[in-house]
């Protein structure tokens, strides 16, 4: 299928509407920003912070946030780093990481990865996404959320709550979330670029359901077609 959307997206304005969206959300008390965005926060700049997130993004593929949050938090507290975590069993890691999905591929990918990571960069997470996509287990979706949320570089990360809302708005007309991530690059200003992923997902969570989404809820709802919505609230 090739990306041909209906019309130009007005960026900015989706973006400061989504933005205001989310600050409202996370005034209350109860509500959690994304497991990630909360992980690097308690990370915050501290040497352990891209260990941290590759961690965690690695544990929340197919698993839910309170999950991750979790096992991440369980994970990181025994290996710290990837020297503590390849002194440790991989039946230990895949303990630790129950129960995020696949919790027993994803511990020896961990093992693998911790591995490499001591030979090849002295312990360190590498600051590349060509590198970042060398590593065992770790996809284009991981790797942007490591160079984004870790480093602070340009990258767009691309789950399916992304490539749900792009697809359903209209902004692209794409089959997978990675052909979404490229032709996101091509039409989304660079400024929008990092901050992409943590909107959409929390707003696919909370309003822009899989299923009969939140449309009279919806605060970019002048700038969505609405495509495939057979049903809303």
């Amino acid at each position: 299928m090739a990306d041909k959307p209906t019309y130009k997206p007005a960026w900015d304005t989706i973006m400061k509407n989504l933005e205001a969206w989310r600050k409202t959300v996370l005034a209350d008390p109860n509500e959690e920003d994304t497991a990630i965005t909360t992980i690097a926060e308690e990370y915050a700049a501290g040497p352990g912070k891209p260990w941290a997130i590759l961690v965690s993004t690695i544990l929340s593929l197919r698993t839910k946030d309170d999950v991750t949050r979790v096992t991440s938090k369980r994970l990181l507290e025994k290996a710290p780093n990837p020297r503590a975590l390849l002194d440790l069993p991989v039946e230990e890691i895949a303990r630790l990481a129950y129960p995020a999905g696949f919790y027993r591929t994803k511990a020896a990918s961990l093992a693998k990865i911790a591995a490499i990571l001591l030979e090849k960069y002295d312990g360190a997470v590498p600051a590349d996404l060509d590198a970042l996509l060398e590593l065992p287990g770790v996809g284009r979706k991981t790797a942007n959320l490591v160079i984004t949320e870790a480093f602070g570089m340009y990258g767009i990360c691309v789950d399916i709550h992304v490539h749900r809302i792009s697809n359903r708005a209209g902004w692209v007309s794409t089959p997978t979330p990675e052909k979404t991530e490229f032709a996101l690059r091509e039409k989304l200003p660079k400024k929008h670029w990092r901050i992409i992923n943590n909107l959409l997902v929390l707003y696919g969570q909370n309003l822009c359901r899989p299923q009969s989404p939140f449309c009279s809820r919806c605060v970019i709802k002048e700038h969505c077609l609405r495509l495939g919505v057979e049903r809303s609230r």
